[in-house]
């Protein structure tokens, strides 16, 4: 008779999928400042987009170890798809997003067999290249893609029922958070399945996960896809909440901003991404608007949070707070 007791590495993994209480705070908190700062709902729709961005260059750089300096080159595409059906005619704003989260996650596979072939600095500098050359693509083709100047678009009704609101963002609010919790869900359920802790072996020790017949290359190749995608569905979300595009959503300023974004929350944390996100913001807004500086000055302020967060929080701001979570747990740190 078999042992139905399962092993302490399943308990663990079942432990991780739990729900616990504390992980409802990031969605009271997005719910509380819809209502307590309805002057801030562009920013907090900009934000809760950005997440959803960032969690998509987490599930390659903190659980693959795919480093990436070109991510906004699947963000502008989905975005480009997107805004360029509205353009022409097709205004159903959830059809969009499944196009633009298609054309992005193609992009993914196809630029996946090339990028993903090579290691640590070879593959920094091809998946930069890949967004430089998307947006030299859309500086060039400035008669499809609007150029500097951009296109302004219009979107249907969310389900022919909720119109987007260029003025207070209420629909818009809503719409990015219905697909930032969806977005997580998924993301969620990938780090904590076999599959994802498969990336964590690979990322650890690839040469290992290859001997005990993990098939090594098609998994990075698949969470690079699936990141692809989900970077994809970000740029598409961006450019329908706002109206308008530009080839600002593939410059490499916006692929730098995410990577940095996610070490300031802490890589491959899942909730990283929620707090490096928002204290980007808030420190790009209170330097500009609160203390009245110029943009040389935020990157400076930028630049010293950054280097201050590797020097004493190397696992990221969350991991500030894993003292008190083991604690919590009742297990040595």
């Amino acid at each position: 008779m078999s042992d139905a007791t399962p092993s302490p590495a399943a308990t663990e993994l079942l432990r991780a999928h739990r729900f616990r209480l504390i992980e409802l705070l990031p969605w009271v908190v997005a719910i509380a400042v819809y209502f307590l700062f309805p002057g801030y709902r562009l920013m907090a729709t900009q934000i809760l987009v950005l997440i959803l961005f960032a969690l998509s260059l987490d599930l390659i750089v903190g659980y693959a170890g795919i480093v990436s300096l070109g991510h906004a080159a699947f963000f502008g595409t989905g975005a480009y798809a997107a805004a360029l059906l509205a353009n022409a005619g097709w205004q159903e704003p959830l059809t969009a997003v499944a196009v633009g989260a298609a054309a992005a996650g193609v992009l993914g596979y196809v630029s996946g067999w090339v990028v993903l072939r090579t290691k640590e600095l070879t593959l920094l500098m091809l998946t930069m290249a890949l967004g430089i050359m998307l947006y030299e693509l859309a500086k060039d083709m400035d008669e499809i893609t609007g150029g500097f100047d951009g296109i302004n678009f219009e979107n249907s009704p969310i389900l022919g029922l909720f119109a987007f609101d260029p003025l207070f963002f209420t629909s818009n609010y809503w719409y990015a958070f219905a697909f930032l919790l969806i977005g997580f869900l998924v993301v969620r359920l990938i780090v904590h399945a076999p599959f994802g802790q498969s990336l964590v072996g690979i990322r650890e020790n690839d040469r290992r996960m290859h001997a005990i017949g993990t098939p090594v290359r098609q998994r990075r190749r698949h969470v690079y896809t699936i990141a692809a995608t989900i970077a994809g569905i970000a740029g598409a979300i961006w450019v329908q909440v706002q109206g308008n595009i530009t080839i600002a959503v593939y410059e490499f300023e916006m692929s730098g901003n995410i990577l940095i974004m996610v070490i300031l929350g802490g890589a491959g944390r899942l909730y990283g991404a929620f707090i490096g996100v928002i204290v980007f913001a808030i420190l790009e807004n209170m330097t500009e608007t609160v203390l009245g500086t110029d943009p040389p000055y935020w990157e400076l302020l930028l630049g010293v949070a950054l280097v201050l967060t590797v020097l004493f929080a190397p696992k990221g701001l969350l991991g500030l707070f894993d003292p008190f979570v083991h604690r919590l747990r009742g297990k040595a740190p």
